[in-house]
This record gives structure tokens, C-alpha cells and sequence, in this order.
């Protein structure tokens, strides 16, 4: 009887903790009081976030992305010439970030990393690069083993006037990474070599794809079934949508998260699709601060289905929470998150009036809590 008591005991406990994950933020440092990353602890079935640990004093790690097995954390530290780029400790359990080293990222203002087993790949916007870092035996960062500079220029005289990496991203198999460049209207398609030993031959352009002149590539994702992807264009709102079949890619519709009656400013920022693969989301800054809802087809085109306020101002990026039931929202300008319910049936969201207040939020990343 007792044995069966603790069973059912322990069992209980399993299936709260599965309740808990951890929640990082990426923040800006200059602009108000941040120590940089922070953890908090986040439950999914009341939505709620509780603040459970922080970096100590790093600049500006406006984006993060986490090692696959949970132990490693990587940072840019977007700060202009003097740009780097940082690996972590990461304690999932505690929400401990232990600093272990950091390299310069070969180009200003890094804005987007991702990881995997072997690299470190890091876009740095304002310098117009593409630097490939190897990972060390103790998860640190070795020296650059790669960069690429991009080149040209696109008709928006403003922001277009040279190249501007703004997103690196990898093909759903990982054998190519797709590079937003907002500067120039293109997204380039490398081939990636994570196992070559010559440097220069770890990504290899294969491919050009192009979009609306003065656009601004931003973000993509790509669906659930791999057959599509989305590209989110920043300075005019543009969303397009592509077909990615046996590696040809081919338009597909051309849509936008401007509204017709929108007249103020545009900077559309980030794109999500839910794991279902049925609803996708945008976020707009500028005027608008708003977050787009579109209802994804089997053909993968798309219909707009709501449009909401995203309570703030500056709305950055965004992160669906680990079950899809709650979205959050990382307003920068306004400095908040804020914590949206998702109705998973009909994608569309609803405010719960529940927030995380802190300092220039930019990146949000969910991880296993141990």
C-alpha cells in the first residue's frame, strides 16, 4: 500500500513539472536596466511567469539560441563595432547562466544565431557578414572558421543602402542555411558542410532567391510539412510564400500584414507557424504594433483572420508557449512581455492582462526545465 501510495505520489509530481518550463529573454542593455539574459520559470496551464535567475552584466544579447541538449547557451552582443558574440553554462534546473568565453563577430550588429552540434552561426546586420564559429570541448566558442561578406545595395535609399544579414536560419533536413539579407531584396541559400575541414567550404552559396524590390527580407520560417516557407519583409510588410520541393523553390502568393486602411509607419519583424502547421503569425512595429493572424491552406496559401494589438509598443519577437496554448509577445519599446492565450482550434488570441515587466525585451526562448 505504501509503495503504491509513493507511485502514484511521484506520479503526480511528473506531471506537474512537465507544467514548468523555463522561459529566456534576450534583452537590450542600453536603453534602460537589464543584466541582459534572463530565466524565468514558466507554467503552462495558468500562464504564469515567475522570475527564477539572470546573466550578470552582458551587453546587449538581443538574440539567444540554446544547444540542443540543454546545457549551452549562445548570445550575440549586438553593440555596434565592438560586437561579439558569447557562449554560456546553461543550468536548466537552476536557470544558472555561467559566462564561458566570447569571440568578435566579424561584422557590427549581430541580430540573429543559431546552433547546432558543430557551429555557431551568427548574422551580424550592419556589417553585411555571415561568421561561422566551431564550439569547443567545453562549449565555448573557438575562433571564426568562416565569414561571409555580402555585397549590393536595394532601392530604399534609407535603409537599402548596403547589405544588411539580417537572419540565418537552417533548412528543415540542416543541409542548407537560408540568409535573409534586408539590404539587398535577396535571400541566399548555402549548402552546409558542417563536417568540411577547409573553413571556407562550410557554407557554399547554391542558390539566390529574390523578392520585392525595397521589401526587406527579414524573418522566415518554414511549415510543418517542409513543403513551404514564409518570408516576413520588413519595410513594406510583404509576406511571401514559397514552395520548397526537392530544393526548388518556387512563389507562391504574395501577401501582406498591412491592413487597407493602415497609413503610419510599417516595420514588420517577426513570423512563427504553429506545429500543426494551420496558423501563422506576424508582428508589425512602426505605427501599427500589432500581431497578424493568418489561417494557413493545404496549398499552403493564406487568409488574414485576425489582427490584434499587441498591448505595447515596439512588439519584437514572439514564442509560442511549449503546449500552444498561451503566445507571448516581447514589446521592446514599451518593455514588457505580454501573455496572450491561443485558442488552438481557431488560432486566434486573446489577452490574458498578464505580463513580465523588464527592460528592452527582444528574443524569447522556451526550454525544458532540467
Amino acid at each position: 500500500m505504501k509503495i503504491t501510495r509513493l507511485l502514484i505520489l511521484l506520479g503526480c509530481i511528473s506531471l506537474h513539472a512537465q507544467d514548468n518550463y523555463n522561459l529566456i529573454i534576450g534583452t537590450y542593455t542600453n536603453a534602460c536596466e537589464s543584466e541582459g539574459i534572463y530565466v524565468y520559470d514558466f507554467n503552462t496551464k495558468t500562464g504564469e511567469a515567475t522570475l527564477k535567475n539572470s546573466s550578470e552584466g552582458v551587453i546587449n544579447p538581443s538574440y539567444i539560441t540554446v544547444s540542443a541538449d540543454n546545457k549551452f547557451l549562445y548570445s550575440v552582443n549586438e553593440n555596434g563595432e565592438e560586437s561579439t558574440v558569447s557562449a554560456f553554462n546553461y543550468s536548466a534546473s537552476s536557470g544558472e547562466i555561467e559566462f564561458i568565453n566570447k569571440k568578435d563577430s566579424k561584422g557590427a550588429d549581430p541580430c540573429y544565431i543559431i546552433n547546432d552540434d558543430k557551429h555557431v552561426i551568427v548574422a551580424n546586420y550592419t556589417g553585411g557578414t555571415i561568421a561561422v564559429f566551431g564550439k569547443d570541448k567545453h562549449g565555448g566558442l573557438t575562433k571564426a572558421k568562416q565569414v561571409i561578406k555580402h555585397s549590393g545595395s536595394g532601392i530604399n535609399k534609407d535603409r537599402q543602402e548596403g547589405p544588411h544579414v539580417h537572419m540565418v536560419y537552417f533548412s528543415p533536413d540542416k543541409n542548407y542555411v537560408f540568409a535573409n539579407d534586408l539590404g539587398t531584396d535577396k535571400i541566399s541559400v548555402y549548402k552546409y558542410n558542417k563536417n568540411a575541414t577547409d573553413g571556407s567550404k562550410i557554407l557554399v552559396l547554391a542558390d539566390t532567391v529574390e523578392v520585392k524590390k525595397g521589401s526587406g527580407p527579414r524573418h522566415l520560417v518554414f511549415s510543418p510539412n517542409n513543403v513551404f516557407f514564409y518570408v516576413l519583409q520588413e519595410l513594406d510588410g510583404t509576406l511571401t510564400v514559397f514552395s520548397y520541393v526537392k530544393g526548388k523553390i518556387e512563389k507562391v502568393q504574395e501577401s501582406t500584414i498591412i491592413t487597407p486602411y493602415f497609413t503610419g509607419q510599417t516595420g514588420a519583424a517577426d513570423i512563427h507557424i504553429s506545429h500543426d502547421g494551420k496558423f501563422l503569425y506576424a508582428t508589425n512595429r512602426g505605427d501599427a504594433n500589432t500581431i497578424s493572424v493568418f489561417r494557413v491552406h493545404a496549398n499552403g496559401k493564406i487568409n488574414l483572420v485576425q489582427q490584434a494589438t499587441t498591448e505595447g509598443i515596439g512588439p519584437r519577437n514572439f514564442a509560442f508557449g511549449p503546449k500552444e496554448d498561451y503566445l507571448l509577445v516581447a514589446n521592446q519599446i514599451s518593455n514588457d512581455v505580454i501573455i496572450f492565450k491561443r485558442d488552438r482550434t481557431t488560432g486566434m488570441l486573446t489577452d490574458t492582462e498578464k505580463c513580465i515587466e523588464l527592460c528592452s525585451p527582444v528574443c524569447l526562448v522556451f526550454t525544458a526545465a532540467k
